[in-house]
């Protein structure tokens, strides 16, 4: 069922997109007269799913769920039908239109996708407001990995600089480290502050792990009992806190399972906190390293920051949010080209995409999502590939340039060679998927 409800989200999501970047294309299309053939949600080789005729158009959708198009009269487009262009060009085709009408026509669906995302950020802001963590709250400092070891982290630092800058946000540490430098973090250990430089291959530990390097420490306080569980027979109660295990200092969720872990099926004595009053529980631990109990969440541990905004107060914030994710998403193709972090490895398709989504149908992270989603269709589409939006605008800019139009033979060979590239980045993608989260 979850599987179902994330494919749900993400053709949900994408179709929003795809239609609202298409109709960029058409409304400027028909506000220069440009004769619009089809509008369609979906590639329709061969056969579509549904489509109906109004006026000059076709509007249907295709049964490849890989994006969607619009076919605009007298222009070499993905779906390389170049019969009609040997004539003499018509008032209403696309080719007979000035250069900067046909750059606005090509633009115009990025265009959108930059604005849609910046209006439901903003949307998302006046909704739900901004939640975070500050990283002063982390008041049991951070718990870490093998990996965070590796960098020079040790349970319980505090975090105090990132990149030798304070970040108050507690779930943005991780995105600068990634995308920015010096990637270092200073933290206070012993009273005394130790600043620590991750190297290429930390990057590349980060990005292939399946969970964080560090997170939050909190205690290990029972919120509830799973059937059957052994530490409920023990003499356990809802609210107990741990604090020593075998006389020595062990009050911390990833302390306890650490232990619980290396001493499965030995007896070992607990001293629990309940209420002001402290008692000793000894059992035994089961075989799995299990006492089956529900730990208290670390949002009950930890303050929160809310900030509320009035519906005019939300448009900033949404633009500010629009314009720091496309900076991210740039910076994550930085990441991607060099190599030595093997960040092409995390390079997905569908399925790391509808992976993102929970499990159960969340609008707020459904909203996030989709302008996330938003962004990179936009920022996709302008690269000078061929086959995408960014490819026809530089053909058109050279024409403004110089004043010749590249003849329909260079175009159309151009489109191939787009295409081929645009399909060997998809079957990349998918073979990334594919090994990251079937084989594994």
């Amino acid at each position: 069922m979850e599987i179902a409800v994330r494919i749900a989200q993400l053709l949900v999501s994408l179709s929003l997109l795809v239609i609202c970047h298409e109709f960029g294309h058409f409304i400027t299309a028909k506000l220069f007269k440009c004769r619009v053939e089809k509008f369609y949600l979906f590639f329709d080789p061969w056969f579509s799913l549904f489509k109906f005729k109004k006026g000059e158009t076709e509007y249907g959708v295709g049964w490849l769920p890989l994006g969607g198009y619009v076919k605009i009269a007298g222009m070499v487009d993905e779906s390389l039908d170049t019969a009609g262009l040997s004539s003499t060009p018509q008032p209403w085709e696309f080719r007979s239109k000035p250069a900067w009408q046909r750059l606005i026509i090509m633009l115009a669906g990025v265009f959108v996708n930059f604005i849609l995302a910046m209006f439901i950020y903003a949307m998302v802001a006046y909704s739900w407001g901004s939640q975070y963590l500050p990283t002063e709250n982390i008041k049991y400092g951070i718990a870490v990995d093998s990996l965070g070891q590796s960098i020079g982290l040790k349970d319980g630092d505090m975090i105090k600089l990132v990149n030798g800058e304070k970040c108050t946000d507690y779930n943005k540490i991780l995105g600068l480290l990634l995308l920015n430098d010096p990637k270092s973090l200073t933290v206070t250990r012993n009273g005394k502050d130790t600043t620590l430089y991750l190297t290429d291959e930390h990057i590349a530990g980060i990005l292939q792990a399946e969970s964080s390097f560090m997170t939050p420490r909190f205690p290990f306080q029972i919120k509830e009992f799973a059937e059957n569980s052994p530490a409920q027979k023990a003499g356990f109660q809802v609210e107990d806190k741990i604090k020593k295990i075998n006389g020595k200092e062990c009050e911390f969720f990833t302390d306890v399972r650490k232990f619980l872990t290396a001493n499965a099926g030995k007896t070992a004595e607990f001293s629990v906190l309940r209420g002001d009053e402290t008692l000793t529980i000894t059992m035994q631990i089961p075989q799995d390293g299990l006492l089956k109990v529900i730990n208290k969440n670390p949002g009950d541990f930890f303050e929160f920051e809310t900030v509320q905004y009035g519906f005019f107060e939300s448009f900033p914030v949404g633009i500010k949010r629009g314009f720091d994710k496309i900076g991210e998403y740039l910076k994550q193709w930085k990441l991607i080209f060099n190599p030595d972090t093997q960040a092409y490895k995390s390079v997905g398709s569908f399925i790391s995409m509808a992976k993102i989504f929970p499990g159960s149908w969340d609008w707020y992270a459904f909203w996030n999502l989709t302008a996330l989603f938003s962004i990179m269709l936009a920022v996709l589409n302008v690269f000078p590939i061929p086959g995408l939006d960014g490819g026809h605008a530089l053909f058109t800019v050279v024409e403004m340039i110089t004043g010749k139009q590249p003849s329909l033979k260079f175009q159309e060979t151009a489109q191939k060679i787009g295409m081929i590239i645009l399909l060997a980045i998809m079957v990349f993608a998918i073979g990334n998927d594919f090994i990251r989260h079937v084989f594994n």
